[in-house]
């Protein structure tokens, strides 16, 4: 048992490969119970998607604001039509290209889709992941299963199965253990209610989702930008500050060699998130979290590098701004600036 104050329950924490395991993370959902998942994206705190009182679990064990709307995985295409009104031509396009894969696809939601599972929009996010033990579990539940990231609100999302022990050990019953995710970042999600945009930046680009579609797919202004104030919030990530250590985090642009400069002069307690070889520009402690214009290998590294600067204790952060903000590295850039609260400087013009 963990030495928590929100102390509730014993955690256990299992192979995602042990078909036991499975079996017994299908009965906990069944049962109402909340269980933590590896998906290719980030790992999940999964709950029946239909059961309410299951559903407000998540929020309270996750301190999730009410107004945040959660996300809701299949593990087959049957499983899609009971939760929405209709499945247009557009939707099945896009799930024919992109799924299974990290592509969320919001649609008019149906009576089957409790209150709290959408925050009290008319409308939800579905998913279908291919990792195969997130489809393993959906199975073994016999339900689809509403699961936002599985940790802490606010905190950088977990990319492995000791992240989720570190912010839910005494939490939750169960986490599921199926080894680093192979993407990082949470899923695009795409709203087709109304015209097709982009609410929240991933893997899937508002590009490929454009030719995909034979038209246009802009990007949210709030993915790059803060969400007006009174804004109702259609998908996860875009109204709170999200993907934060707690050291505060400032995201910076110009060149490695700027940067380093920046950062060699900044105050004691301050790191350096930088990319691959840049830690041998300074002299300040420094967390790696890809390789300078891998867009992929960012995503894959920038949640498990947050996670280690606090770890290391950092008291303040300078971040590499990465120098792709379209396309593949818009994810990444999304992260950041969250994690910053948008405050982004130039390493030229900012003293310290």
């Amino acid at each position: 048992m963990c030495e928590r104050m929100f102390k509730t329950v014993h955690t256990r924490v299992l192979s995602a490969d042990d078909p036991a395991a499975l079996r017994e993370a299908g009965r906990l959902l069944a049962a109402g119970e909340l269980v933590a998942v590896p998906t290719e994206t980030v790992y999940g705190l999964a709950a029946d998607a239909g059961n309410p009182g299951a559903v407000r679990k998540i929020f309270e064990v996750k301190g999730r604001p009410q107004d945040n709307p959660l996300i809701v995985h299949i593990a087959d295409l049957e499983m899609w039509a009971p939760l929405v009104e209709e499945l247009p031509k557009e939707a099945l396009t896009l799930a024919e290209a992109f799924w299974p894969g990290p592509l969320t696809i919001i649609l008019k939601k149906s009576g089957r889709v409790p209150m709290e599972t959408s925050a009290g929009l008319d409308s939800v996010g579905v998913r279908f992941p291919s990792h195969p033990a997130a489809r393993a579990v959906i199975r073994a539940a016999g339900c689809p299963l509403a699961a936002p990231s599985a940790n802490l609100s606010g905190s950088p999302s977990p990319t492995s199965a000791k992240h989720c022990f570190d912010d839910l050990c005494g939490r939750v019953p169960l986490i599921l253990d199926g080894g680093d995710c192979g993407v990082g970042i949470e899923s695009t999600v795409v709203s087709l209610v109304g015209e097709p945009v982009v609410l929240r930046p991933g893997a899937v680009t508002a590009a490929a989702l454009s030719k995909t579609l034979g038209r246009p797919v802009p990007v949210s202004a709030a993915a790059t930008k803060p969400l007006e104030a009174g804004a109702t919030a259609a998908s996860p990530g875009m109204k709170y500050r999200h993907y934060s250590p707690k050291a505060k985090v400032t995201l910076v642009e110009g060149t490695a060699e700027a940067f380093a400069r920046l950062l060699d002069r900044a105050e004691e307690g301050t790191f350096g998130l930088v990319f691959e070889g840049e830690d041998a520009l300074t002299k300040r402690p420094c967390v790696v979290y890809g390789k300078s214009g891998d867009p992929a290998s960012q995503a894959r590294g920038v949640f498990a590098a947050l996670r280690e600067l606090d770890g290391r204790g950092a008291k303040r952060v300078l971040a590499r701004c990465p120098e792709e903000r379209d396309g593949a590295g818009l994810g990444v850039y999304n992260r950041l600036l969250r994690a910053a609260a948008f405050e982004v400087i130039r390493a030229d013009s900012f003293g310290t």
